[in-house]
């Protein structure tokens, strides 16, 4: 196959309950899927509000292992039913340890395996160095519908060397959930522009399509949260974009063959030079 449709969903997700936001999520998937998406990307940890504004140890309640999370059991009886692949985003506990992590759900609605959140924030609004570990599953990347896709999660996206490790595992399109809105410290912060502009940097520089889904709507302590959820071709041109206060089901269609022989041309993987980056990986 050299084509792929794919999906980046844009909603609120500030119900009380867990059931009520995993059912929001559940219509928008039902809605990608009727629209020819093959993959669907919900957003970061949409079974509830992003919970990571404040320090509070009760939160860690949240948490649940891998065959007990009710978002990855409703993702995978929908992936199953609808033939389809979810990223779903979840808050992992695996014994006295907690992470952000993906579970890769395939279209048969088994898990393929996880991907831990590698790059962890900490500041106002997003203290999530008190609830996570820093993943150590590594980059990973997944084969379905006869593509190799990368999935990096949300803090992920701004590191140009998360894109370019999955890239050079072979991924072909590359996804990013995500909880991301205004900086308490500073009213007059917008990062929705740098936000865009830093995965279509990833979009160019890797000459492949990517997909970044958001949430919308006000949430704890009047912290706002921007969408500008959007699809970019290989170019980094965006295929498909929402606003800030749109919900709905952004889908676009990728010749990956096309894409691959665009890959080729612009020589960004003939012409590395690995030898002279091992300045990236000094810890200093």
């Amino acid at each position: 196959m050299t084509e792929l449709t794919v999906a980046a969903l844009q909603l609120a997700l500030n119900a009380p309950d867990a059931a009520t936001n995993i059912a929001a999520v559940t219509t928008l998937v039902e809605q990608a899927a009727a629209k020819g998406a093959q993959v669907v990307l919900p957003p970061e940890l949409f079974s509830g509000a992003y919970f990571c504004q404040q320090e509070d140890q009760e939160l860690f309640a949240l948490a649940h292992p891998l065959d007990q999370d009710p978002a990855v059991a409703a993702m995978r009886k929908l992936a199953r039913g609808l033939r389809i692949a979810i990223p779903v985003s979840f808050f992992e506990r695996d014994g006295h340890h907690f992470y952000n992590t993906i579970a890769m759900v395939d279209p048969d609605g088994e898990v393929q395996g996880i991907y831990r959140k590698s790059h962890i924030p900490d500041g106002p609004g997003y203290e999530e160095k008190f609830y996570f570990r820093p993943g150590n599953t590594g980059f990973k990347v997944w084969d379905v519908f006869g593509a190799r896709i990368g999935v990096g999660i949300c803090w992920d996206q701004w590191y140009p060397e998360c894109a370019r490790a999955m890239a050079l595992m072979g991924a072909q399109v590359l996804f990013y959930p995500t909880a991301i809105g205004t900086e308490p410290q500073d009213a007059e912060l917008d990062t929705s522009r740098m936000w865009r502009r830093a995965m279509q940097g990833h979009a160019v520089s890797n000459c492949m399509p990517v997909v970044a889904a958001n949430r919308i709507g006000i949430e704890a302590n009047g912290q706002s949260f921007y969408g500008h959820s959007f699809i970019t071709n290989e170019w980094g041109d965006f295929q498909a974009e929402y606003g800030a206060e749109e919900t709905g089901v952004l889908v676009a269609t990728f010749d990956l063959a096309t894409a691959r022989i665009n890959r080729a041309g612009m020589g960004f993987f003939r012409d590395r030079r690995p030898q002279l980056y091992t300045r990236l990986v000094e810890d200093k």
